[in-house]
């Protein structure tokens, strides 16, 4: 997409607005989709937690892309986009056990997590295959808050609890066919994954009746010019190596499975933003922009850096501003940040604003949600409406008081 492309559709939509470059998702898929190509079975699950529209899914179904799901909801939204309800795992956290049979019934496959629900689910259900998700303890991902994979996290079963599983597994003779981990996100270095990759492969060899072994995701995405990201290409070479001589190991074929969902959609989306006012202080020039963490939660929230750049004045002398929105909080995006000289009126675009950006939204301080574009074949499809007030006092319920 050009920058006169993004303006127009400011123009035409109206801001704040994120948008979506169909083919830069696509063209993500193909990517890893080639860097495994010598894996006889390899399968995408895209985390639908990324990015959840469902013209997004539809465009990855179409591709021939599996989900991955953490919610009954985002089950429900799968299927809704018609995908089969053997293309998708549904790997919850702390859910009930309701809920896992609830999707179990619905011909998913099921990941859990945690000892107490295995022995539960293996003894009322011991027919419906399942996947175990594991802890290999590895301190992974570019924020504390995304590394997922370490001795003190919530999520998974530690590999030290092998035998309490294998125990649960006896005594229920429950089907387990598949297992799976995640580290974290924004891993860098592929010694990391591949490191976790020999704890998951030491941990699959107990199991005797699996159809796949899932690796979960985590790949960097480059964030600003010159930024560093996961050399997928040298990690599915490393990779389908050692993959394919644990099959050999193991006796038969395996499924080897990615739940790719910021590499897929981060670097399609674009978010547009006005700008209201430039503010000149004692130490700071301030760009207020018409929008919040309200709809873009990220850098407040792990710290994270989007390139923003004044698609408006794209040839601009850069200066130096503080760019925040219009929420009652410290609401920062960028601090002291180099920029093209920046109007009142000006079109700003934080780029990398495809996963975990409209996903994470919410109607703090009462403020609608933007609408979201799909540019698809060389122009803006809307996606999802801007919302109103209406939308905002929809589910209250107003009483006599």
């Amino acid at each position: 997409m050009q920058n006169q492309d993004l303006v127009q559709l400011a123009q035409e939509f109206g801001t704040p607005l994120y948008v979506y470059d169909a083919e830069k998702i696509i063209s993500q898929y193909n990517r890893l989709t080639k860097a495994f190509s010598k894996v006889e079975n390899f399968k995408v699950h895209y985390a639908v937690k990324a990015l959840s529209n469902v013209n997004v899914l539809k465009l990855l179904k179409n591709q021939g892309s599996g989900l991955d799901t953490v919610s009954i909801q985002e089950v429900h939204l799968g299927l809704h986009a018609g995908f089969n309800p053997k293309d998708i795992i549904y790997t919850p956290n702390g859910v009930s056990m309701q809920e896992l049979e609830t999707v179990a019934q619905l011909g998913v496959q099921i990941n859990i997590d945690n000892l107490s629900i295995l022995e539960q689910f293996g003894t009322k259900h011991p027919e419906i295959p399942v996947c175990i998700r594991i802890n290999p303890h590895v301190m992974a991902g570019g924020n504390a808050n995304i590394s997922v994979g370490h001795i003190d996290s919530k999520f998974g079963i530690s590999i030290h609890q092998l035998p309490h599983i294998l125990r649960i597994i006896e005594n229920t003779k429950m089907h387990i066919n598949g297992i799976h981990m995640h580290t974290g996100s924004d891993i860098l270095d592929i010694d990391v994954f591949l490191y976790a990759a020999e704890i998951l492969f030491d941990t699959a060899i107990h199991f005797k009746s699996l159809d796949f072994i899932d690796f979960g995701s985590g790949f960097k995405v480059p964030y600003k010019k010159g930024d560093i990201e996961t050399n997928v290409e040298e990690f599915g070479r490393k990779l389908t190596k050692r993959f394919l001589a644990f099959e050999k190991e193991y006796g038969r074929t395996l499924t080897l499975a990615f739940e790719p969902g910021k590499f897929l959609v981060s670097e399609a989306g674009f978010f547009l933003a006005k700008v209201n006012v430039v503010k000149q202080t004692t130490s700071t020039v301030f760009a207020f922009v018409d929008t919040g963490f309200n709809h873009l939660i990220r850098p407040m929230f792990y710290g994270s850096e989007h390139y923003i750049e004044n698609i408006s004045n794209p040839k601009g002398k850069e200066r130096y501003y503080s760019v925040v929105g219009y929420i009652c909080e410290t609401d920062t995006f960028a601090s002291n940040r180099r920029i093209q000289e920046i109007h009142e009126g000006d079109i700003l675009c934080f780029r990398n604003a495809g996963a975990y950006c409209f996903s994470m939204s919410s109607n703090y301080n009462s403020r609608t949600k933007p609408a979201e574009v799909l540019w698809y074949n060389g122009k803006g499809i809307l996606i999802r409406e801007r919302e109103t007030f209406e939308d905002i006092i929809r589910n209250q319920i107003e009483v006599e008081i």
